[in-house]
């Protein structure tokens, strides 16, 4: 299932917004990821501690099963029933996998891969291009979920029905057919979403239009598997001798965490596409502040009146041949009363540049917001193409332009 506003996976899907840089930057260690168990293709792969709930609940359900089908294996069945969940979450990562190969070979970085309580997701921090690439890179998944049916049908018929082999591959392949069914279902966060978007995409020419659609395909969808899965069950099972109507509270509950997972979903997909549709209008250019040129020693009241003669709202500090070195910190000048300005050497609030901490006045959209999270920091020297002080960006004007942006209508 595709959980993200562009391109993350649950039970396969695809990610999250970055932009391109002269170099990679270095991330953090993944808040909040889980146990990382190895980089297939040199992508973390996380599993996140609902995991383990829903392996508790597969070995649970899974063994009272085995318990009608193969009564001989007594309190092993339970472990052949967590054979089962690792074997069945090894299948989604398998499922997730694919969508990680296909962004890389359309150059699109993946973020991590993170195995959870409903499936899986792969973070692709990049839209794709065309509408073309957006169908193959949802279609991977689903179609190898169908390859892996088709491989555990065949191993099936190699051995006998009622072994624990035989019990094995039977239930992979229905559960692989089961993830492939769900997710190629055409209403977003689903891989199946994600393809109907980039079919009205294409028709439409405008990427906004499909997610608009297919977010409310997906919303149309939630409440289907609201209303309908309890009954399609009850129609399935037929008269049942649960007299405390267990089964039916179960199967209500399992629709509803279903349908709240793929309306979250398309709500987060269409805000990440309107989030996208105003990115370009943040522009490092347009948002940085005139700065003026300061000595280490100039006396913070001095560097004001300088800077108020030249129209300027930041302060560069510069050694003696004129190369900036550090930026006055405007917190920093905040904290400091009238009366003491005088007697404060603005090197003493500065903060010095730092690796990142120096953009290129060319900057925009998700491009800009890629290279401030990669260096975190107050404020930021922006300069042109051949090295010359633009001014300076401080980030709290990136959030007031980024807030002011997603309160217009979407162009």
């Amino acid at each position: 299932m595709d959980n993200s506003g562009q391109g993350q996976s649950g039970g396969g899907g695809a990610g999250r917004p970055a932009g391109p840089g002269d170099r990679k930057p270095q991330r953090p260690r993944e808040a909040g990821g889980g146990i990382l168990m190895g980089r297939p293709f040199g992508v973390p792969v996380y599993v996140a501690p609902s995991w383990f709930l829903v392996a508790a609940l597969i070995t649970w359900v899974f063994g009272g099963q085995l318990d009608r089908v193969l009564p001989e294996l007594g309190r092993a069945r339970y472990l052949v029933a967590l054979f089962f969940a690792v074997a069945f979450y090894a299948s989604v990562l398998v499922h997730e996998l694919a969508h990680t190969v296909a962004a890389l070979r359309f150059k699109l970085p993946v973020r991590r891969i993170q195995l959870q309580f409903f499936g899986g997701v792969s973070e692709i921090e990049k839209e794709s291009e065309t509408p073309g690439r957006e169908f193959v890179l949802a279609f991977v998944g689903p179609l190898l979920s169908l390859l892996l049916a088709g491989v555990f049908y065949l191993g099936l018929l190699a051995v006998q029905p009622d072994s624990v082999p035989g019990v094995l591959l039977a239930g992979l392949m229905i559960s692989n057919l089961l993830v492939a069914v769900f997710n190629l279902l055409p209403g977003l966060p689903l891989d199946g979403g994600r393809m109907l978007r980039a079919v009205v995409w294409k028709i439409s020419g405008k990427p906004m239009t499909g997610t608009v659609a297919a977010a409310w395909v997906g919303r149309a969808l939630a409440v289907a598997v609201l209303v309908g899965l309890p009954m399609l069950t009850r129609g399935i099972g037929g008269e049942s001798d649960d007299p405390g109507g267990v089964d039916m509270l179960t199967d209500a509950l399992l629709a509803a965490i279903l349908a709240a997972i793929i309306w979250t979903g398309a709500g987060n997909s269409l805000r990440m596409a309107r989030l996208r549709e105003h990115l370009p209008a943040l522009r490092a250019r347009a948002l940085t502040r005139r700065a003026v040129p300061v000595q280490a020693a100039t006396p913070l009241s001095e560097a004001l009146r300088r800077a108020n003669e030249a129209g300027a709202r930041a302060l560069v500090v510069v050694d003696g041949q004129g190369n900036p070195t550090a930026l006055v910190r405007e917190a920093a000048i905040v904290g400091i009363p009238e009366h003491r300005r005088p007697w404060v050497e603005v090197g003493t609030l500065a903060q010095d540049l730092k690796e990142g901490m120096r953009l290129s006045a060319d900057l925009c959209g998700e491009e800009l917001l890629e290279t401030l999270r990669a260096t975190p920091a107050t404020e930021y020297l922006v300069v042109e193409a051949g090295g010359e002080v633009y001014g300076v960006l401080s980030t709290s004007d990136v959030e007031r332009a980024f807030v002011a942006a997603m309160a217009r209508p979407a162009p």
